[in-house]
């Protein structure tokens, strides 16, 4: 897949980009691109952008829904909270988020308190993630938040399975990108289906899911869609079910039983 460029629309901003294109490999250019997909930033952030007529990909942590999610978005009664075993939790887990997109899960899970690490490969994405936090970590609503978060821009598999044994997170968390056969769905989301192209889906899951039961200590969380087939291989132990949303649980215990040992 061709690297996806970055342009600086703002001259202000020029260290700060030559810093973004040198961190993620981005090619960086001097005018902006008559067609295709490619980063811009701009004065207040770094947005993917394109010719079409879908809006800009961005990575926001502390207005729009992510503010209204951080307000009122239900505490520890959040699916995805119960999902990752916070609910009734005494000590909150350390959450490896192995596909980590946007972050929106990531930051959820950062403002009930865990301590999250943001795995992600795509440059495109780490990049837009990197520039959320830089903003997050500015503002007094949300700096405290992603404090708890940490960015690692790498392959999550790999990544997770060479983290020493002092390293290994609670719970893992992963929401894979797959081929998205719902046209209704498709259309209904032009922008995501704009960063689904770039980014690409991900087609290893069932490495990353072994992978992921590998590294987590107590639980691997596995997001789908309601009615989506699960991971292919190793079958979830439980599964919650939400109006959209589905969540597969690998409880380590159960697969794993000498983990108790470790």
């Amino acid at each position: 897949m061709t690297a996806t460029p970055l342009f600086c629309a703002e001259s202000a901003r020029r260290d700060y980009a030559e810093g973004l294109a040198s961190r993620f490999a981005l090619p960086l250019l001097s005018r902006q691109p008559a067609e295709g997909y490619w980063l811009e930033l701009g004065a207040e952030r770094l947005e993917l952008v394109t010719t079409g007529k879908h809006g800009a990909v961005y990575a926001e942590f502390v207005e729009g829904a992510a503010r209204h999610r951080r307000e009122q978005g239900g505490g520890r009664g959040q699916p995805v909270a119960k999902a990752v075993g916070l609910k009734g939790a005494k000590d909150l887990p350390h959450i490896v988020d192995a596909t980590a997109g946007l972050g929106r899960d990531s930051f959820v899970l950062a403002s009930l308190g865990c301590q999250v690490t943001m795995v992600e490969r795509s440059p495109v994405a780490a990049a837009l993630l990197f520039d959320a936090l830089e903003r997050a970590a500015r503002a007094a609503d949300t700096a405290a938040i992603a404090a708890r978060m940490q960015l690692v821009h790498a392959n999550s598999a790999d990544w997770l399975l060479q983290l020493p044994p002092e390293q290994r997170p609670d719970v893992v968390f992963v929401d894979p990108m797959f081929p998205d056969t719902d046209k209704k769905s498709a259309a209904a989301k032009k922008d995501m289906q704009a960063f689904q192209q770039v980014i690409g889906d991900d087609m290893d899951s069932a490495r990353l899911l072994e992978a992921a039961i590998t590294a987590a200590r107590v639980r691997v969380v596995v997001k789908r869609p309601r009615l989506g087939a699960p991971i292919e291989g190793i079958r979830p132990s439980a599964v919650l079910d939400g109006k959209s949303t589905r969540f597969d649980l690998y409880i380590i215990k159960a697969l794993r039983p000498q983990a108790d040992s470790e």
